[in-house]
């Protein structure tokens, strides 16, 4: 998924001596109003990409601070990670607090908190739910597969993950889309594989120069060939779903795949990541019908950021997009997914929601244009869904994200009764 730079801002990289107690006292800062005593935290570096009256708006924005949790702390490429459980009026959210050794904040990562455990399927369910492991050189990533009672073999999906340190449900606030789908389609007789993304669960794997087939493309296709070796899967019968970034790669994965039988493409990108960026931030920025000084200064920063990723000069990674290495950004803009889809002799479907303010119509739109007279691609476009598939009313939102919904069934059915088409 797609994450607006509003709500990472995570900059530098450094090692911190008391990690804990300066990420208490900027929070303390940060509750109590005092953007100057926040402002002079900072490491020059994150006062750039987010300066503290910015900050300040972002917190102010959550509503009232009702608990504080316990912090804990981390390490992670070189940097102390401080991370604190946060109950504000309108969200639950982890403050992740990056400190460097001269006791100064390099980054702050607000990120929604995760749901509760969910709950198992029900008793009665036609289908169940088993461990699998999806074997890689790199190291094996943990997963679930949804596979319905009965003899089968099955038709099955792999379901790949959006931007970002993903678990195998796509969790995101209170919301589990992976979850619904898998469990969705399971009960139509379509078996699901959902793993952890190696990002979430080995972060350890990217300590070196590292491009979006590391992180994405390659544990995909080896998801996709375990899934089909197993004896209850029907070989001939297995599909990509990619959602959001997963999406945009989908093609790309079935082309080195080719066993697959086709592909879908859900809220998938058809521009760049750098060229959906700005385009997210100005959307939420002008949510209350202005952009500030002080929101303008963060977008023409960003612009400076998308800038040096794309530049043949090498720089540092807090000088980019969200903190991400050159090297990754560089694959990201060498993906044309459109010409990926267009070479892609399979059926496709294509699924998007009119209120995604993350891949907008405009995505939409080029999609439609690059893939125009071809008989064996479907599309569903649904007016009042989100970029996860959830239902609404009005101008999509990052808040929509912290309030629990599910994935609208009339998209698992049109999903199911294309799979089932595909023989």
């Amino acid at each position: 998924m797609l994450v607006a730079t509003t709500l990472s801002l995570l900059a530098g990289i450094a090692t911190a001596t008391e990690p804990a107690q300066v990420a208490t006292q900027l929070l303390d800062h940060l509750q109590a109003g005092r953007v100057q005593d926040t402002a002079a935290m900072l490491t020059p570096a994150m006062a750039a990409a987010a300066p503290a009256d910015r900050l300040q708006v972002l917190w102010n924005s959550l509503g009232e601070l009702q608990q504080r949790g316990q912090p804990t702390v981390s390490e992670q490429q070189g940097m102390h990670l401080v991370e604190v459980p946060l109950r504000f009026a309108a969200a639950a959210v982890n403050a992740q607090v990056a400190v460097d050794a001269q006791d100064r904040v390099a980054g702050l990562l607000l990120r929604p908190a995760a749901a509760e455990k969910a709950a198992p399927p029900p008793a009665d369910a036609n289908y169940r739910e088993l461990d699998f492991s999806v074997p890689q050189a790199r190291g094996a990533l943990p997963g679930t597969l949804a596979l319905p009672n009965g003899k089968g073999p099955f038709p099955a999906v792999v379901l790949v993950h959006g931007s970002g340190p993903q678990d195998r449900d796509e969790t995101i606030g209170a919301n589990r889309p992976f979850l619904d789908i898998a469990r969705g389609l399971a009960a139509r007789g379509i078996a699901v594989l959902r793993y952890d993304k190696r990002s979430k669960a080995r972060p350890q794997d990217f300590q070196q120069p590292f491009d979006v087939d590391d992180e994405t493309t390659d544990d995909a296709v080896a998801a996709l060939t375990a899934l089909a070796a197993d004896p209850r899967i029907d070989g001939q019968r297995v599909f990509v779903l990619g959602h959001s970034q997963g999406g945009m790669l989908a093609p790309r994965i079935a082309t080195r795949w080719p066993q697959a039988r086709g592909a879908i493409l859900w809220s998938a990108p058809a521009r760049s990541l750098l060229d959906l960026l700005p385009e997210q931030n100005r959307y939420l920025l002008n949510l209350d019908g202005s952009i500030s000084a002080v929101e303008q200064a963060f977008l023409d920063t960003l612009d400076t950021q998308i800038a040096a990723a794309r530049s043949a000069t090498p720089a540092a990674a807090s000088a980019l997009p969200l903190g991400v290495p050159q090297h990754f950004w560089k694959s990201i803009e060498a993906v044309d997914a459109r010409a990926d889809a267009k070479a892609l002799r399979k059926p496709l479907l294509m699924l998007h929601g009119g209120r995604d303010f993350q891949v907008s119509d405009t995505d939409w739109t080029l999609w439609q244009e690059a893939l125009q007279g071809r008989s064996d691609v479907h599309w569903k476009r649904y007016p009042s869904l989100n970029h996860i598939g959830i239902a609404g009313s009005g101008p999509g939102s990052l808040k929509e994200y912290t309030q629990p919904g599910q994935v609208d069934p009339q998209l698992i059915d049109d999903a199911a009764r294309w799979i089932e088409a595909q023989r």
